[in-house]
């Protein structure tokens, strides 16, 4: 073991990644670009299985081709050519799960203070800072998050203050730098906080803000100099004066309010996310999610017509005030209202069962009698989360021409015994239940791997 990296241990083939294009930037195309690059894949067709397509579909006996990394045709009796075939009678194949917060990486396991990256809690506003640079990829969380079928996930920093900095969107697939998992073209996303975290934190140091007033003056106040920072750089690209000096904080902000970045706010009360719609009206930009919203379903009229996605868990309430009216049905109201219903993880174990999350909400729903077929309730952990993502027009569901970012299951993913066997991600195999030389080792899974034969 002494002859190993001291940085990660990957399969060749992960180690073989290079550059290729970079991802939407702000700051220019040289500022921390992708350089992901899809594994090589053969083409595959998996046949015979019940597929849910992320579009509100499902498919009995059908069959999935992937070819070049897409996937080029989903329904039955497709024609295999010289494609490897795989049999999935009685298996269930949907997209790749997708979990739209997660803190892997930026508070990784061993959950150690020296490991403890995901809050710059410095100041009420730290929108300068990225949660990719404090990504640490040899997280064993990521493998374990792919034997649970994600293949896809957004980082965000914490939630201890009012603007917590950018998150960034992965490919799960781990390998030496963020940069090598960081998703192609995927916008940026900015992690606001509203409520008790902020005004606790900065309140029990005897700063502001230590209200729920306070943290909206705090909003109001930056998007003013923000607006301000855009105008004059705007002006000054066109000849009218001089250019502002570049501030990491602004350009953040400003960010947003040109749409480039994408607002994903914290926040657990319904009339605390009714303040930050208007906030968001006063200063002309999209809050793109609710992260947690335990009381979304209070207001599932107002985030369906603002088109703002609910990102929440199945069952997390009460552990604070803000989180206290919390039911177990608040999925199935905003789904039923046509909201943008999304399940989230926020937690290095639930990510690994974001179906059954899901299958949750399914249960809930039918002790009050609302039905959720899986073809809807899927939507929740992949084409919504693709759209909350803004990632939705290359992956996220089973249609042709998008990323082959599959999840093959042994059964119905909604089952408590469902488990994950393949997953491919832009159509290469990085994950097989059943044989562990396919799935990626890092220097925190060797013995795991060595004893069990692989993530289980």
């Amino acid at each position: 073991m002494k002859n190993l990296s001291p940085l990660i241990l990957l399969l060749p083939a992960f180690l073989a990644m290079s550059a290729c294009e970079s991802g939407t930037q702000q700051d220019g195309p040289e500022a921390y670009p992708s350089r992901y690059e899809a594994l090589p894949s053969a083409t595959t067709i998996l046949q015979n299985a019940t597929v849910l397509t992320g579009t509100g579909d499902r498919l009995d006996d059908a069959d999935v081709l992937m070819q070049d990394g897409k996937i080029v045709a989903v329904g039955s009796d497709l024609a295999a050519g010289e494609a490897t075939v795989i049999d999935a009678t009685g298996m269930w194949i949907t997209p790749g799960v997708i979990d739209v917060h997660s803190h892997l990486g930026n508070y990784p396991s061993p959950g150690v203070d020296a490991h403890s990256d995901g809050n710059e809690a410095t100041d009420p506003n730290t929108a300068e800072v990225w949660a990719e640079h404090s990504v640490w990829p040899q997280d064993p969380g990521f493998v374990t998050a792919l034997a649970g079928g994600v293949t896809s996930l957004q980082i965000l920093p914490g939630s201890a203050n009012l603007f917590g900095g950018r998150g960034v969107t992965l490919k799960n697939i781990p390998n030496r730098s963020v940069l090598d998992m960081k998703f192609p073209g995927a916008p940026h996303g900015l992690k606001m906080a509203c409520g008790e975290n902020p005004k606790r934190f900065y309140g029990n140091q005897g700063r502001a803000p230590s209200t729920r007033m306070g943290n909206v003056a705090g909003y109001r106040t930056a998007w003013i100099a923000a607006a301000d920072y855009r105008d004059k750089m705007a002006a000054a690209e066109n000849g009218l004066g001089e250019a502002p000096l570049r501030d990491l904080k602004l350009e953040t902000l400003a960010g947003v309010l040109n749409g480039e970045i994408l607002v994903h706010n914290h926040c657990y009360r319904a009339d605390e996310m009714a303040v930050m719609l208007e906030i968001a009206k006063e200063f002309d930009y999209k809050v793109t999610a609710f992260h947690h919203g335990v009381e979304a379903y209070k207001i599932a009229d107002l985030l369906r017509e603002s088109d703002t996605c609910a990102a929440i868990w199945a069952d997390w309430y009460g552990f604070k005030m803000e989180a206290f009216d919390g039911i177990r049905e608040n999925a199935a109201i905003l789904d039923r209202a046509n909201a943008c219903t999304v399940m989230h993880s926020d937690d290095d174990l639930g990510i690994q069962r974001l179906n059954q999350e899901s299958a949750k909400v399914i249960g809930a729903a039918a002790r009050v009698g609302i039905d959720i077929p899986p073809e809807r309730a899927i939507r929740w952990i992949s084409s919504n989360a693709a759209k909350a993502l803004g990632i939705a027009d290359v992956t996220g569901s089973l249609e042709p021409g998008k990323m082959a970012d599959v999840t093959l299951w042994d059964r119905n993913p909604f089952s408590v015994y469902a488990q994950a066997q393949k997953v491919f991600i832009d159509g290469a195999l990085v994950y097989d239940r059943n044989d562990a030389s396919v799935n990626p080792v890092t220097d925190f899974t060797l013995g795991t791997s060595a004893q069990h034969g692989g993530a289980q």
